[in-house]
């Protein structure tokens, strides 16, 4: 499950690279966490979302909480509600110039970070939905992982090749979903010494659902 990603790359170098246009005043960090604002490209625009749909929640005695980001969404659970209307008719693309995953004994664990070779930016797909909490909110899609990673984790982030950018974005469900397929192309893998828990002490830790 990716619950960091990072893009190295300005608004209006993706609004070149997709064919879309940069919504002025795109505000988000060159490393996206959970329930903050990431760069993703949506109806021919280039703009900002917050990464996660909210997951409202109430308290033992019914007060409402701090929704929860739900960043990841399983691909065989796309026709469920939570997601159903939003894979119908709001897809987006996600650029992406690496994501993370926690390796290593628990309490110690560190960031891998994957990325596409040969890319400095690449698409994962997502779904996004305008929300009452956040604002237009987004979530990648996730499907089974490659043995490229498979001593780390078991899912991964749904790779869209250019080829297929259009496809994704306009064309019907069935369409779309005949591309969340694992990516069997090798990955550049990046081993650090970063500690996985250096984050924003705020960010609600992300879901999948």
């Amino acid at each position: 499950m990716c619950n960091l990603y990072k893009l190295r790359r300005s608004a209006e170098e993706i609004a070149h690279l997709f064919g879309a246009s940069a919504r002025p005043g795109a505000n988000f960090a060159d490393e996206v966490y959970p329930g903050y604002s990431g760069l993703v490209v949506a109806e021919g625009e280039a703009r900002a979302m917050t990464w996660g749909f909210p997951l409202e929640r109430t308290g033992k005695r019914g007060k409402p909480l701090k929704p929860k980001a739900v960043t990841n969404a399983r691909e065989d659970k796309l026709h469920t509600s939570f997601w159903r209307s939003s894979f119908a008719s709001r897809r987006c693309l996600i650029p992406v110039t690496a994501w993370a995953e926690a390796e290593g004994p628990a309490g110690r664990m560190m960031r891998t970070w994957y990325a596409v070779r040969g890319l400095e930016t690449f698409a994962v797909a997502g779904v996004w939905r305008p929300t009452a909490s956040w604002g237009d909110s987004y979530a990648m899609v996730m499907v089974d992982g490659s043995h490229h990673m498979a001593d780390v984790h078991d899912r991964m982030p749904v790779i869209v090749p250019a080829s297929d950018w259009e496809a994704w974005q306009h064309g019907s469900p069935e369409e779309a979903f005949a591309l969340c397929r694992t990516w069997q192309v090798p990955l550049e893998v990046e081993r650090t010494a970063e500690r996985w828990a250096s984050r924003p002490a705020t960010v609600q830790c992300g879901q999948l659902l």
